[in-house]
């Protein structure tokens, strides 16, 4: 069985660009069935293999899932952790957690996702010369 419906990867691509609208920072999904290792330095080894430094104002943001483990993080690229509170994503993941305990897996990742682009456009505002630099499509890794 796949980890989310077509209804629900296009649910969350729709998340992603509403949330991309009003700002330049740049948001991905990254999801595993399973993770060896901290969900935090999985999420590291990810954002570089899905080229998220690499964005112009280094304002990246990864959400690393792994839904048989249970594990998730959230990290923001260099230009972002330069100027926000070490808190920045707390809300945001308490928000997430509610909806992953009850099962709520699609809910839980859109409501992540539409806390994420309110809180950088904060920081990272958009502006004439914004481009999507990274799809909007979820990363299915193979947990290897």
């Amino acid at each position: 069985m796949a980890l989310f419906t077509e209804q629900e990867q296009q649910q969350i691509r729709k998340a992603i660009e509403s949330a991309e609208k009003n700002t330049s920072g740049e948001i991905r999904i990254c999801v595993e069935k399973t993770c060896s290792e901290e969900a935090l330095d999985r999420a590291v080894t990810y954002f570089k293999k899905l080229n998220m430094h690499k964005t112009r104002l280094r304002n990246g943001v990864l959400i690393y899932l792994s839904t048989v483990d249970r594990k998730f993080a959230i990290i923001g690229d260099a230009g972002i952790n330069k100027v926000v509170p070490n808190d920045f994503w707390d809300k945001t993941k308490e928000i997430m957690l509610g909806n992953f305990k009850y099962g709520n897996l699609t809910e839980g990742i859109i409501s992540g996702l539409n806390m994420a682009g309110e809180q950088l456009q904060k920081y990272f505002p958009s502006n004439d010369t914004d481009k999507n630099e990274l799809p909007d499509d979820i990363a299915f890794m193979d947990g290897k």
